[in-house]
């Protein structure tokens, strides 16, 4: 009972919770203290919820569970029409805010070391695997390292494998990795200094790695969440379920058109012939007596309707994913101007500007590790050079690429932009660095290689 009582003076004192105080108090010292935080109940009901996700974009979607009718006495199946709406939208949003490489700005030999560690670690295949599990999942994290090559790398952790320790000040203080392989549990347990390996082979927890840490703890992405400060939420929640009624109104539909909209053929009156239809002639008829009539009774398909639920669906659907219609190949667009393309993506760009801002965060706190871990080999980066780092992204907005050149041109003549700043903005540029120093060799008039061979700059 006195812990509890210490930890809750500590509380009332702001003090904060160590990870042997956090042990001490809620596992009881217990060694395997890392096996009960992935056990306990409100974890697994978070792996539950990423597994859902996961089984949604596999194409398990609630049409699917849709129970088989009886019609003219015969057991039918009823369509199960399956919309991978849902990939397509978190496409979308990856793409348009990382298909353009994220640029680094801010002091040029600061600059010239991260962009090398960037190549190496060939970070921008990175960045979209995090921020698609962000979209998807809510959360993922990052832990950044030396690999066995010598150069900085990361480990990117799926959600369904992450379990982030936080103190009652939502202060991350360790971090487990967990997963099953071939009937063995493996746990990768992060501390501030020190990783440590266990595995349940043989049917016991046994320590099988210690490593020293030099990062520290992973990186922790999250999105937004209403109920959470320290617990993402996946953006499949939004429009789950207007796909979810997309899909039954057209699996419906589809068995009306098939069933109780096909038609029942009712004769009045004598029918005349009584033999069969000659098979020399082609087609058929009836022969009735005067005064008969006949006809096809059936229910009628309102389509009008159909289409008006549809497509307020459809449109409710691209309103809440913020996702512009011209991008799905819902309207029509010709000639348009650049400030109508710039209208036409305004709800897009917002929703790009808050992933960015998810991204964001955790990218800075990688820069600071990657700063740390270039210490170890003798690179320093000072303060003030660390304090002018930026990040830039550019959104995959359709332009005209041609008035923004020229924007840049009369920005340049006015000497109101560096030549650093023009290539960065560039659609033409895909490497700043790479050109400046090409342009420094036209200046000196050096040759440079052109297809593997040195030749002489002609100016």
């Amino acid at each position: 009972m006195s812990n509890f009582l210490d930890i809750h003076q500590n509380r009332k004192m702001g003090v904060q919770m160590n990870l042997e105080e956090y042990i001490k108090v809620k596992h009881r010292n217990n060694e395997h203290w890392f096996i009960e935080e992935v056990n306990s109940v409100a974890n697994q009901q978070r792996l539950l919820n990423v597994e859902a996700k996961k089984d949604y974009l596999m194409g398990y979607h609630n049409v699917q569970n849709l129970p088989s009718f009886m019609y003219n006495g015969e057991l039918v199946t009823p369509r199960k029409i399956v919309l991978q709406t849902a990939k397509t939208l978190l496409q979308f949003h990856t793409q348009f805010l990382l298909k353009n490489d994220i640029v680094l700005t801010g002091n040029e030999k600061m600059i010239d070391e991260l962009n090398k560690v960037n190549k190496l670690g060939k970070y921008n295949a990175k960045n979209l695997k995090i921020l698609s599990n962000l979209l998807k999942f809510g959360s993922c994290a990052e832990y950044v390292y030396y690999n066995k090559k010598g150069y900085i790398d990361s480990k990117i952790i799926p959600s369904d494998e992450g379990t982030p320790i936080y103190n009652h000040q939502n202060e991350m203080i360790a971090f487990v990795q967990s997963f099953v392989f071939d009937g063995i549990s493996y746990y990768t347990l992060y501390e501030e200094d020190v990783v440590k390996e266990y595995t349940n082979e043989g049917g016991k927890v046994n320590l099988v790695n210690q490593f020293a840490n030099l990062s520290g703890l992973p990186i922790h992405y999250h999105t937004h969440n209403e109920y959470s400060d320290i617990e993402g939420s996946s953006v499949l929640d939004d429009f789950i379920g207007i796909l979810d009624n997309m899909e039954l109104l057209l699996s419906k539909t589809v068995d009306a058109t098939y069933t109780h909209f096909q038609g029942i053929p009712v004769i009045t009156g004598q029918r005349l012939t009584t033999g069969g239809i000659p098979k020399e002639i082609i087609g058929g008829g009836l022969v009735l007596d005067d005064g008969s009539t006949f006809d096809f009774k059936s229910n009628d398909l309102d389509i009008n309707a159909f289409e008006t639920l549809y497509n307020q669906l459809n449109q409710s659907l691209l309103d809440v994913s913020a996702t512009p219609a011209v991008s799905m190949n819902k309207s029509d667009v010709s000639n348009l101007s650049e400030v109508s393309i710039k209208m036409l993506f305004s709800l897009a760009e917002v929703k790009a500007a808050e992933n960015e801002s998810y991204l964001r965060d955790g990218m800075m706190e990688r820069y600071d590790k990657v700063r740390k871990l270039l210490s170890f080999k003798g690179v320093t980066i000072t303060d003030e050079q660390y304090a002018t780092l930026s990040l830039l992204f550019t959104y995959n907005r359709p332009s005209n690429e041609s008035e923004r050149v020229k924007d840049l041109k009369e920005l340049r003549a006015m000497n109101a932009i560096s030549m650093e700043s023009l290539l960065e903005h560039s659609p033409y540029t895909t490497d700043v660095m790479q050109e400046i120093e090409r342009m420094k060799l036209e200046e000196d008039g050096k040759a440079i290689e052109v297809d593997g061979k040195a030749e002489p700059i002609q100016i």
